[in-house]
């Protein structure tokens, strides 16, 4: 019976011991909302550049060419495109060049210049020569690129300091190259915009040359007369 009390005694302690508290868990922190990113602006569409208006038949200035005609617009399919293209002939180098219409500009393809502007090429052949005092590599790469520039004044000012009289010393291998290459871009264009042959344009141009080269002669004192003074 004490045995049996005592058994019930300590169950009924241990029934009355509080369970123990169970520890409160921190909820966790809500995630910061991440900022939104900036929209990309909209760019404005480009305008489209302006078509070329450039016809069938018509004499223009292709700058790494010179004078050629567009024998005719078409279109070729290319990559699955439609592609309008100007098929110009150049009939003294015996070649055909295509160019696409939307990259006429871009090349610096023109119209034939005005007869203004030819008079003033002329003009300007009349002028002296400017021959920069720099080694003829860089002197011939400037002159080049005149040539190449499709700009008819500039190719008259090669023409007016490459140009040698009889009277002057001959011209090497290279400045002759680049002499007769201006000479004739330039007298093509002449050509084509005074309606005239090729070789009339020529003695035109080489006309006002000489009439620089006599001038520049009457303009120096006589040696003579010089030392009786």
């Amino acid at each position: 019976m004490a045995a049996a009390r005592s058994r019930a005694e300590k169950a009924s302690k241990a029934t009355a011991q509080p369970a123990p508290a169970k520890q409160a868990v921190a909820p966790k922190p809500a995630a910061a909302a991440k900022p939104e990113a900036p929209k990309a602006k909209a760019e404005p569409a480009k305008p489209a550049a302006p078509k070329p208006n450039f016809k069938a038949k018509e004499f223009v200035v292709y700058p790494a060419h010179g004078v050629g005609q567009i024998l005719e617009i078409q279109e070729q399919e290319v990559a699955g495109h439609r592609l309008e293209l100007f098929v110009i002939n150049f009939d003294k180098e015996k070649m055909t060049l295509r160019v696409p219409t939307n990259k006429a500009n871009a090349v610096g393809m023109r119209k034939l210049s005005d007869s203004g502007v030819v008079d003033s090429a002329i003009e300007t052949l009349r002028g002296r020569a400017r021959i920069k005092r720099t080694m003829w590599s860089r002197r011939a790469q400037e002159y080049e690129a005149k040539i190449n520039s499709g700009d008819l004044i500039s190719i008259a000012e090669v023409v007016r300091d490459l140009y040698r009289s009889e009277r002057q010393p001959e011209q090497s291998y290279s400045e002759r190259q680049l002499y007769e290459a201006a000479l004739d871009r330039m007298a093509r264009e002449v050509a084509a915009v005074e309606r005239i042959g090729e070789d009339a344009a020529i003695e035109r141009v080489e006309q006002a040359l000489q009439g620089t080269a006599k001038r520049e002669k009457s303009d120096k004192p006589d040696e003579a007369s010089s030392e009786a003074a």
